[in-house]
């Protein structure tokens, strides 16, 4: 069940994985002897041995110029862009597209909402889903920029599983014909029973790093799933953002797509391994397969 409804950059550096093995069976290399004797003149080298010993020091160059690859390079350019011309629009104060100013550092934390701040548990816990689905849908119903939903336990066990890997994404949102917005997103694991996913614009989060405002936080609550089977989320979207409740649920269905793929589905694959090649900063993952791949609405 689709959860979306209609109402730290943390650079990892690159691990470069290479395997190698130090032996082959003997009559394999009897078999290509011949080969690798022409390869080993080809090579200025006098014999098979030598050419082991010449192709293992290439192979420890290679290893060592990947090494040196930054996977997230063009992440980076998107980075610096984003990040000036948001520097020029706070200078200009355009109205909606001002910068919002960074998280007070001194400001006291508030705890945490739990499911028992929106619903009596002992009441609800014995309803049945159907029910308890309404009741959720009500308590948010007429509150302005508010997202709501109800999944199924095991859905979201495969966004958790998924989420805690890879704490950390990026997603691109098309600007009316002007390229795309970069998007960071991260999990927060606040609670034994609740997790938090947030959202906040790449260029702000790159000008106040911890203390960026996500424009748009969801709240997973998984009090009620050994009673009901379903998770309960509840989110919102800041108003002074300059953001769009259908752009804003065009990110949560890529949330959705990205971190909720199943193993049977080729699609969700490509996609979660884009998720691991981002938190593993593989040189696989690139800006334009990422925007490739969140357009495809599979």
């Amino acid at each position: 069940m689709s959860f979306i409804i209609r109402n730290t950059l943390r650079r990892v550096p690159l691990r470069a994985h290479a395997r190698f093995y130090a032996s082959a069976k003997p009559d394999l290399l009897s078999k290509y002897s011949e080969q690798l004797q022409k390869k080993a003149l080809e090579l200025g080298v006098g014999s098979v041995d030598e050419l082991k010993e010449k192709l293992l020091s290439d192979i420890a160059e290679k290893k060592k110029a990947m090494n040196s690859v930054d996977p997230l390079a063009e992440l980076e350019e998107y980075e610096r862009k984003q990040a000036e011309e948001l520097k020029q629009r706070k200078l200009k104060d355009q109205g909606s597209d001002k910068i919002r100013d960074a998280i007070d550092a001194s400001t006291p934390k508030t705890p945490y909402k739990t499911l028992s701040s929106y619903l009596d548990l002992e009441k609800v816990k014995a309803l049945p889903k159907s029910e308890l689905q309404y009741i959720w849908r009500a308590r948010f119903a007429n509150q302005d920029r508010s997202l709501h939903a109800t999944i199924d336990a095991a859905q979201f066990a495969g966004i958790f599983a998924n989420a805690f890997k890879n704490p950390s994404f990026v997603l691109p949102l098309p600007r009316d014909g002007q390229g795309y917005e970069i998007h960071f997103v991260q999990w927060a694991f606040v609670g034994p029973n609740t997790t938090h996913c947030m959202l906040t614009s790449l260029a702000e989060y790159k000008l106040h790093k911890e203390y960026a405002k996500p424009h748009t936080t969801l709240m997973f609550h998984q009090e009620l799933v050994a009673d009901t089977g379903i998770v309960l989320m509840n989110g919102r979207v800041e108003e002074d953002v300059p953001l769009s409740m259908d752009e804003a649920q065009l990110l949560l269905l890529n949330v959705q797509r990205f971190y909720g793929g199943t193993p049977e589905s080729e699609t969700s694959q490509r996609k979660l391994q884009m998720l691991r090649a981002f938190t593993q900063g593989d040189e696989s993952f690139t800006m334009d397969l990422l925007i490739e791949e969140a357009a495809l609405m599979d």
